[in-house]
């Protein structure tokens, strides 16, 4: 048996028992960082504080006391509502340390869901973040006999109101000061509710975010997380003296993985879920990894393109060289790598890539923090080209592959070895086969339990033997790289009977066309293909100061003439590299681009076809009009 399988294999039942490792072996290291505004109140910059391990584990030991002076018995749910913030990890840990298990609620979700959500999960206890929070929880109390308490991180937020039951709202100060007066008089419970944790028990309890219908329970071990923890850091992934720059929802699994390595490895990770602050805090926290998901590294890459468009047309030539030598070089080096080892490349390309360093990716890697080894990517589909441009520009974008309901992170690109356009090999202990029908399935550890409280749609997708129905279609290389090409569900087939996978399509797009936000492909039981598109904001304004449409509104240059001809010309393109029958016939740009506000998509940013579709039908019922159905 190898080193790391013996390492997976006699992993502890539980997390919880990781973090009392790590605060035992690195009691004085640093274990998070996180922003406090300037205390003047003027706006100036944050102030960054820290936490050892061991004055983490002082607040998670106290907050899991507190959560069990209320009541919470092992597997009984405590439900948290917030943005990324380290208050969140404390209080995760803290549930986990008293033996119950969390309810995952996305900050941005409406009343009406996170009634259902608390009520569906019966969870006794809320942490809220702040008012508006709390707030939901009260205007649906009515329907919630099992929430017994609301828990405010927010302390100045923590006020009851007139209706409320005695003590229903607490802040999370209050609990953590009653935490610590039951520690006095229960020195070793919060001990003994971790060693009493069984490696099936109840650890989270994660909604998927539902492009259709009601959304589900996920129910996840703790064995999932403690596995997760152990085959992360086995990949060499992470190391022990990394800095990581965590800004996701830790609402979304993807965060979970991420907090759940660190504890096993034990580096700094510094917490700011401000998406706003990113390219702020960037420079501050200097990471050397971070993970996101490729709408963020679209914008990026949009934005890099609309400063040097802005700066005038010889800077943007120069950018465009620049951007063409970057996907040359990685798609050179990277195939070198995996026939010989060595990322080389020929000394023409390497004497271009030089320049073009010190021109252009010099300066978005300081962008990034100057000390960035690699990104991670995951939740849904990069486009290569974009990808490749960032690989060439030294900033080295690992794919990752899973799912809610596999614990996040099945698979992950191996570092060096990494290839653009997979997502990489399977983690230790993973098992992966493709399906007659091209489904990928998945057994292993993160595997989750099930659907909470629904037995029907559980068996849809999880075999009795431990297989899980992942719903993507995928291939594999000889040498166990996986390749994604689209959701089985998503696939379409058009009236002439021919299948093309929709996000192939948007994503080769997304690498053509810089000013591109989103591109949603349509064609199902048609006899072409057509697509509807949102621009970027930031990056179609701009090109439009500069085409004679200064001062138009987003609308309104979205409808110009201008607009439609500069997005044919990409659609052209596009076109030039597609079979027949993939091509996309006719566009439509849509009067806004496409957010989670507005449902359009997920809080992880993956796209609602259905939702899409059903909102512009006019548009696509525009496209097809007059056409001869086969």
């Amino acid at each position: 048996m190898s080193d790391t399988q013996t390492l997976i294999e006699n992993r502890p039942p539980t997390v919880a028992t990781l973090f009392l490792e790590r605060v035992a072996a690195t009691p004085n290291g640093e274990a998070y960082r996180y922003p406090v505004p300037a205390a003047d109140g003027q706006g100036g910059p944050d102030e960054w504080k820290s936490l050892s391990w061991g004055q983490a584990a002082e607040r998670v030991f106290a907050i899991a006391a507190g959560i069990i002076d209320l009541g919470i018995q092992p597997e009984q749910r405590v439900a948290l509502s917030s943005n990324t913030r380290v208050d969140w990890i404390l209080a995760d840990l803290g549930v986990m340390c008293a033996g119950g298990a969390v309810t995952t609620i996305y900050p941005s979700t409406n009343a009406e869901e996170s009634a259902f959500i608390l009520s569906d999960s019966e969870s006794r206890i809320l942490i809220a973040e702040d008012a508006g929070q709390l707030a939901k929880a009260r205007a649906r109390r009515a329907d919630l006999p099992e929430l017994a308490h609301v828990v405010v991180l927010e302390a100045a937020d923590a006020v009851p109101a007139d209706g409320d039951p005695e003590g229903w709202v607490l802040s999370l100060a209050d609990l953590e000061a009653r935490g610590r007066e039951y520690l006095a008089k229960h020195p070793e419970v919060v001990k003994e509710r971790i060693a009493a944790i069984t490696a099936d028990q109840l650890a989270t309890l994660i909604y998927t975010s539902g492009t259709t219908g009601r959304p589900k329970g996920v129910r996840l071990a703790h064995d999932a997380w403690s596995y997760m923890a152990k085959a992360t850091v086995a990949t060499g992934l992470i190391t022990k003296d990394d800095v990581q720059y965590l800004w996701l929802p830790l609402a979304h699994v993807f965060g979970k993985v991420l907090t759940s390595g660190q504890i096993e490895v034990g580096h700094v990770t510094a917490v700011d879920g401000r998406i706003d602050k990113i390219i702020e805090n960037l420079p501050i926290v200097q990471p050397t990894y971070m993970a996101a998901v490729p709408r963020i590294f679209e914008k990026v890459y949009n934005g890099v393109a609309a400063k040097a468009r802005a700066g005038g047309g010889a800077k943007y030539k120069i950018f465009q060289w620049s951007a063409g030598v970057a996907r040359e070089y990685a798609k050179v080096t990277q195939d070198n790598f995996r026939r010989t080892g060595r990322a080389s490349a020929p000394v023409g390309l390497a004497t271009k890539h030089k320049i073009a360093d010190a021109l252009v990716y010099s300066k978005l890697r300081e962008a990034f923090g100057g000390n960035l080894r690699a990104a991670v990517s995951g939740a849904s589909a990069l486009a290569p080209e974009i990808g490749y441009f960032f690989s060439g520009a030294g900033i080295h974008i690992l794919e990752g592959y899973g799912l809610t309901e596999s614990s996040a992170a099945s698979f992950v690109n191996p570092g060096e070895a990494y290839r653009t356009g997979t997502v990489g090999k399977p983690l230790p202990g993973t098992e992966v086969r493709i399906a007659d029908d091209g489904e990928v399935l998945l057994r292993g550890p993160g595997i989750m339990q099930g659907y909470h409280g629904q037995p029907e749609k559980t068996a849809e997708v999880l075999e009795a033997d431990g297989w899980l129905h992942t719903g993507d279609i995928g291939e594999l290389s000889a040498d166990g790289y996986l390749r994604i090409t689209d959701r089985k569900k998503d696939l379409i087939k058009t009236s002439g009977g021919k299948y093309v996978a929709p996000a192939e399509i948007e994503g080769q797009f997304k690498g053509l066309c810089p000013y591109v936000s989103s591109i949603v492909v349509h064609g199902a039981d048609r006899n072409f293909c057509s697509a509807l598109i949102a621009l970027d904001e930031p990056s179609i304004l701009g090109w439009a100061a500069d085409n004679g449409l200064e001062g138009k509104t987003y609308s309104q240059v979205v409808a110009a003439p201008e607009t439609q001809r500069l997005i044919e010309t990409y659609v052209q393109t596009l076109n030039e590299g597609l079979q027949r029958w993939q091509t996309v016939k006719k566009f439509r740009l849509l009067p806004r681009d496409l957010d989670v506000e507005h449902g359009d998509l997920t809080p992880s940013l993956k796209l609602k076809r259905p939702v899409v579709e059903r909102e512009f039908k006019h548009l696509i019922d525009e496209m097809y009009e007059g056409s001869r159905e086969a």
